[in-house]
């Protein structure tokens, strides 16, 4: 039996570097496709590398010529025209085209949980998830109308050793460091999952070639559940340090640092419980097995083992210390 042929557009990204290398360890015959452009993740080493920028769709059939591929995998693509231009691209030229959402883009607030594939698709707060559903929708009605083979699955906030997932990122870690309050929305309460992507790459990996997976869509998430309060915590005992908490409104931090609040007020200001069943039946052997106790530790070692990695945003540092002065 010949191996799987995938093309995966990205391929250097937390998700898709957790992908890659776990499907060419599988055996998948993986190119990757994108710019070139060196960052803080290679592409997956055994994956054969094309050169070419995705937004510049001649540039891409100049890459790839006439090939086709079992599976295509688009990693970067936000937006409605994007999801049109792939279908202009592969239609014809794969057996499964698989199309990276996001859990954001279920129903905000949810009316009940836990969160299903069949939980309603609504975000009026958020203009990333607004758009991430209108994408789904394009895909969608060409599968229905055209046979389009393609596969959605929603992630939701998954990271790295590079990705601190508090809103803040190291300038939250350093000020656990330095004795100064540490700030979240709401009152740290919500609850909320968090997921390596080393797990998400298991269930991902699974769902490739299955034809079962055609014209569906799969949540993939780890079942660990923590409120915001516990996730602050834990990253804090990683960077040896016992955080002061200090809860603010969200739609009162979104308005004091507007460059995070679309995401608060979109997302992580509800509380999330996933039910992954649905992705279990196809990938039956899919269990997540990092809890957030050890990538907190996994993230504070990478960050300190570089002073590069630890860079202190001045402005947020100072926005977050009027926030706890007023709400401290």
């Amino acid at each position: 039996m010949s191996a799987l042929t995938a093309l995966f557009i990205g391929g250097t990204g937390i998700i898709s570097s957790a992908c890659g290398a776990l499907a060419v360890e599988r055996g998948v015959e993986l190119t990757v496709l994108n710019r070139g452009k060196t960052g803080t993740r290679p592409s997956p080493t055994g994956a054969e590398v094309l050169t070419a920028d995705v937004s510049d769709p001649e540039a891409v059939r100049e890459a790839i010529g006439d090939r086709e591929f079992d599976v295509v995998v688009d990693f970067v693509s936000f937006l409605p025209d994007h999801a049109r231009r792939d279908i202009d691209l592969f239609a014809g030229r794969t057996g499964q085209y698989v199309y990276i959402s996001s859990a954001s883009a279920y129903q905000k607030p949810p009316a009940r949980l836990p969160i299903l594939e069949s939980t309603p698709l609504r975000n009026p707060f958020w203009q990333y998830s607004r758009d991430k559903i209108a994408s789904e929708d394009v895909l969608v009605a060409a599968y229905r109308d055209n046979d389009f083979p393609v596969t959605i699955v929603r992630p939701s906030h998954t990271y790295d050793r590079t990705a601190i997932p508090l809103s803040g990122g190291w300038t939250l870690i350093d000020r656990m460091r330095r004795g100064k309050p540490v700030v979240l929305h709401g009152d740290g309460s919500s609850l909320w999952t968090l997921t390596h992507n080393t797990d998400f790459a298991k269930a991902f990996v699974g769902l490739l070639g299955n034809p079962q997976a055609v014209g569906d869509s799969f949540t993939i998430t780890s079942d660990e559940v923590l409120t915001w309060n516990q996730i602050a915590r834990m990253l804090g005992t990683a960077a040896g340090a016992d955080p002061t908490l200090v809860h603010v409104p969200s739609s009162a931090l979104a308005r004091a640092i507007p460059e995070i609040g679309d995401g608060i007020l979109g997302d992580k200001a509800h509380s999330v419980i996933f039910d992954n069943t649905k992705v279990k039946t196809l990938v039956p052997d899919f269990v997540a097995t990092v809890p957030l106790s050890t990538g907190a530790r996994e993230i504070v070692e990478w960050h300190d083992a570089d002073a590069s990695r630890r860079t202190v945003d001045p402005d947020l540092d100072a926005a977050f210390d009027a926030l706890a002065e007023r709400y401290g």
